[in-house]
This record gives structure tokens, C-alpha cells and sequence, in this order.
């Protein structure tokens, strides 16, 4: 949790707030293949992608 919070405090002492759609479809995308990787629902998520 360190890196989040010291990612959040980079983000706003910086001005950076275009990486937070970044980091949120890296996120989505790694829950995904999570899920998807011993699922019935993986051939769905693998047409996606």
C-alpha cells in the first residue's frame, strides 16, 4: 500500500493526473487476465484481447 499512497502523492504534487486512466486500465486489464486465466469465462476475455 506504500506504493499506492506514494504514487497518489506523486500524482498530486506533480500535476500528473493523465496517469490515472493509465494506471486504472493496466489494473483492469491485469484483473482480467487474472479471471480469465482459470475461468469458463476465458475464451470470452481472450476475444477481447
Amino acid at each position: 500500500m506504500d506504493f499506492m499512497k506514494d504514487l497518489y502523492l506523486f500524482m498530486m504534487e506533480r500535476k500528473k493526473w493523465w496517469l490515472t486512466p493509465v494506471i486504472l486500465v493496466l489494473i483492469f486489464i491485469g484483473v482480467l487476465i487474472v479471471i480469465g486465466g482459470g475461468s469458463a469465462v476465458a475464451p470470452f476475455i481472450y476475444t477481447l484481447f
